[in-house]
């Protein structure tokens, strides 16, 4: 049985899910918290993935991390219904909007994402406080969380994560002319990676912008 450490608020671990599904695999759904509990850091968990973040997936004694890496991982391994296609030229052209997608809306939606949803856990911290018990003990994700801070996001950092997210939906409904998907009539990794991203945009309250501009 493949066992997915995860947790159900985190985009990286719905880009994960939406793939087992999309396969009909069974998996052991292993939920983490990662708020107040921080299971992420937890020495035990921290064996499996040394960056402190999930998801990770383990089949048997393989350990997979970074999501779209399980995705491409479970695709090769598991490979129906395929979601990579079978042209070397057309892979490439998938896995370019893979790293678009994982460098710049995948970066910009925990800026919006953390000052809505996660500012209020650290309310009452000093900046020391914050420090010690937050953002130092993160593997990779400590700059973040001291950017941050216990006042959140500059408004310059909210409106630059917003301009990046209206720079994908741009890019992405020129490519979508040729659809129904990124590829066109397939269905790829590239889809799944960026879902996550336009649906935590929508339950912030940011479906306008391609509502009004990206139909």
């Amino acid at each position: 049985m493949l066992k997915l450490y995860n947790a159900p608020h985190s985009t990286c671990s719905q880009k994960v899910r939406i793939c087992l599904h999309e396969k009909r695999l069974p998996f052991e759904d292993i939920r983490l918290d990662l708020g107040k509990g921080k299971d992420q850091l937890k020495p035990e968990y921290l064996k499996l993935n040394p960056n402190g973040v999930v998801p990770t997936l383990v089949d048997d004694s393989d350990v997979i991390v970074d999501s779209s890496v399980i995705c491409e991982y479970l695709d090769e391994k598991y490979p129906s219904p395929k979601l990579t296609p079978d042209d070397a030229a057309r892979r490439a052209q998938m896995r370019a909007w893979m790293r678009y997608f994982e460098e710049v809306p995948t970066v910009a939606v925990r800026v919006p994402s953390f000052n809505m949803g996660f500012l209020p856990r650290f309310a009452g911290l000093s900046e020391e406080q914050f420090q010690a018990e937050q953002s130092d003990i993160r593997p990779v994700r400590k700059h973040f969380y001291r950017r941050m801070g216990t006042k959140g996001f500059k408004r310059a950092d909210v409106e630059a994560a917003l301009e990046q997210i209206d720079s994908t939906c741009a890019r992405m409904e020129k490519a979508l002319d040729n659809g129904p998907w990124l590829m066109g009539d397939q269905y790829t990794i590239a889809d799944i990676v960026v879902t996550p991203s336009i649906d935590r945009m929508n339950d912030l309250g940011y479906g306008n912008i391609w509502d009004e501009k990206y139909p």
